[in-house]
This record gives C-alpha cells, structure tokens and sequence, in this order.
C-alpha cells in the first residue's frame, strides 16, 4: 500500500509540473535591465527592473489619440479583472483575464468633447467617469453588463449626471458610499468639496458644495483608522490643493470641518495617499521638478508627512529618487508605493521602514521607450501640467508630460496596470510571480 501511495504521488507531482509548464511564456520578460515586446511587428524595448510586460493595448487599437488615467474591476460573479482606461475621447473597456491576451471590449464616448484629462473610479460595479471637457458631467456605468461581452462595440453609460459642467478628479469613499468630484470651478471660483451620494449608483444626489477649502486637484477620502485618537472614526477628506494640502473632517455632509492645513515650498501640490496605517502621507509636487525655464533640475521627489497629530502635520522627510522624471499619480498596497513617474515610467518603492525615513526603490517598468532621460530646456515662460489651463494639451506639449500617467496595482491577480499618454495599456508583473 505504501508503495501505492508513492506512485501515485510522483505521478500527481509530474502532472502539476506538466499543468504549470503550460502557461504563456512572458513576451516581455525583464533580462539584464530590458523588456523586449512585439509590438505591430517591430520589437521595442522597455527599461525595466524585476517586474515584466505580460500585455498590452495600443492607442490605435482603442481608435484614440492620447491616454490619461487608468483604474480596475473585478467582475464578482465571474472573478473576470477588467482594466478601465481613460482616453482623449472616452474610456476604454478591456478584459484582461487573460493578461497575455487582454481583449479589447471597446469604449464609453466621452460625454460632449474630447479631452487630454479624464478620471474613473468604481463602486458598487459601476464606472463613475468624469472629464474635463465642457458640459462633460458625470458618466455612470453598469459593469456588471460586461459579463458575456467578448466583441468590440460602443457602450452608452446607463446615466449623466449634470450636476456641473467639467470635472477634474473622482474620488470614492467606498465605505460610505460618496464621490468627491475634484477640480470643479476654477482655481479663481472654485466649487470645492462636491459630495454625491451614490449608495444607489443609479441615482446620485448631491449631498454638499462647499467652495471655502479652495480648488482641490484631487483627493483621497477615508474613514480615519489612524494614531491620532481624536480623529478615529471620522470621514476625513485629504484635498491636494494646488498650495497645500488640507485636511477636513467630512463626517457631517453640511458642516465640513477644517483640521488643518500642510505648507510647503510648493510649486503645484497635485496627489497624495495615505499608507495604510493612516500614519503617514505621500504626497507628490507635479512642477517641483522644473524651473521657471522649463528645465528639469531637480530629481523625481515624494514629500511624506508625517500625521501622528492631524491637528499639527508635519514634514517628515522628503525622498528623492534616482529619476530624472516628474510624478504624477502614486498608490499604496500593503508596503509598496506604485508611483506614475511620467517619462520614468511606473516605480515601484519599498515603504516598509517609511517611519525611520528609509524606503528605496526596489523595481520598475518604463512605458516611455523614447526617454533618454536628457529632456534638456523647453522655451518657454509658462508653467506645464495640470494647472495649465485645463483646457489644451497636458503641458503644452512639453517632453517632460509624456509616459506614463497612472496605475492601478489592487488587482488580486497581482497584476498592474500602467496608462501611458503616447502609447496605451501596459499589463506588467513583478518576476517570477
């Protein structure tokens, strides 16, 4: 008998072995420091660091001219992972179960014009979808309609809310069912905090406009689990305001409350998120990069703040990376920092000893193959990025504002998603998982 349970041991082992070995191998996989991708014929290749490209979704394939920000869904009957991509004329729907062969679904038109900024967030599988377009409002739709869809086609979403005319930024507090629209208004006539009930996403009610924070570029929005006693339990809204970044507790929709607020040697504050912990805050400058010239002379730089007193914020340290590259979006998951470093592509940074002012680098991927990290000097007396107007190209077609714009690292595949401005949808992974 015991000789039969070996058998049938080896046996079960050779089979698993058998079963792994048939997977796709990895296109793109990251040797000596390159990624090398096949791409409409022609192999490019990618600067990368422990993490490989598994897939990927062009720009003309989406029929677009320019990409912008990315987020993720998971279908929770099928376990299917969708990647939602915003483009210059709608979002892009693709299914990436199959990560080696991510389908392109097809997209949602943008609501009135095309337009370089566009932003989706998800709740309750739906697509909650804002631009800067004029007129644009707020796209709602029904993922859950994805389910046995594998053909190319047009999606109409299921409701426009109009509750303004553009919209820079969402942010959703899933806990509570709310959507902060950020970058309503003008910097000048700032709506301010415009919160949405969306507990019913199909039926969204305006809870408050409050422009008395000021114009708020983005947003994180969090029920507070953090140090500071006082502050536990409460809905705290962190608003990344062009200045500063301010802290206000949200919990009584018609009374917000200002806790505090952060100064620093700013240039434009454009994004920032909280470790999970709520202790500490990451928060990213988009201009601190350049001068007034339009030269790059400073080195890629994440300000973190230190909140074991929300009353009293303070620096803690500043890191500064190897890059020569401007941020632009950065998420945390667990003790990773996922950071959208434009022409430097997706960074990937080790938070684990954030509180001893140590984390480092520890891999990446570079979407932005035309980079030789020498951008010299752009003529030109204005200021790029964001603040820019919103109303032309994303830095005026300056070469620091190209790559990679955002990414989305929640997927429990452990796949990440990078939304590149020249090129698409990058599907990348660290090695050997």
């Amino acid at each position: 008998m015991r000789y039969l349970f070996l058998i049938f041991f080896i046996i079960s082992c050779s089979y698993e072995k058998y079963e792994s070995s048939d997977q796709p191998p990895v296109a793109g996989e990251c040797a000596n420091g390159i990624s090398t991708y096949n791409i409409n014929g022609e192999d490019v290749q990618f600067e990368c660091n422990d993490y490989d490209l598994i897939g990927y979704v062009s720009l003309e394939q989406m029929d677009a001219e320019s990409g912008n920000d990315c987020w993720g869904w998971t279908d929770p009957v099928t376990g299917k992972e969708y990647a939602l991509m915003g483009l210059d004329n709608g979002t892009g729907i693709i299914d990436i179960s199959d990560p080696f062969n991510p389908n392109y679904l097809g997209k949602i038109p943008t609501a009135t014009l095309s337009s370089t900024w566009r932003d989706i967030k998800v709740y309750k599988d739906h697509a909650f979808i804002v631009s800067e377009a004029a007129g644009h409002g707020m796209q709602i739709f029904d993922l859950s309609k994805l389910t046995d869809i594998t053909d190319v086609q047009e999606f109409q979403p299921d409701l426009l809310y109009e509750g303004y005319g553009h919209s820079h930024n969402i942010a959703i507090n899933t806990e509570t069912g709310v959507a902060y629209t950020a970058g309503t208004g003008t910097s000048r006539t700032p709506r301010g905090i415009h919160a949405v009930d969306i507990s019913e996403p199909l039926s969204p009610n305006l809870l408050i406009e409050y422009p008395e924070f000021g114009y708020t570029h983005d947003a994180q929005i969090v029920i507070y689990n953090g140090p500071d006693e006082e502050h536990i339990g409460k809905e705290i809204y962190v608003g990344s305001n062009e200045d500063r970044v301010v802290f206000v507790d949200i919990s009584e929709k018609s009374n917000p409350v200002l806790i505090s607020e952060f100064f620093y040697d700013h240039q434009y504050t454009h994004q920032a998120w909280l470790t999970e912990d709520h202790r500490f805050l990451l928060m990213g400058d988009e201009l601190d990069e350049i001068d007034n010239s339009g030269a790059l002379v400073n080195k890629t730089r994440t300000i973190v703040i230190d909140l074991q007193n929300m009353d009293e914020p303070k620096r803690h340290f500043d890191y500064i990376s190897d890059t020569e590259a401007i941020d632009h979006n950065g998420y945390v998951k667990g003790s990773k920092f996922y950071l959208a470093s434009y022409t430097s592509g997706l960074r990937v940074i080790d938070i684990l000893n954030i509180g001893q002012k140590s984390i480092r680098e520890v891999g990446y991927f570079d979407t932005y193959p035309h980079d030789t990290h020498d951008h010299g000097i752009v003529n030109s007396n204005n200021r790029w990025g964001d603040p820019g107007g919103h109303d032309g190209n994303k830095g005026q077609n300056s070469p620091f504002f190209n790559g990679a714009w955002s990414v989305y690292p929640y997927f429990q595949s452990r796949n990440i998603i990078i939304s590149d401005i020249n090129s698409g949808l990058f599907i990348v992974r660290k090695s050997g998982e």
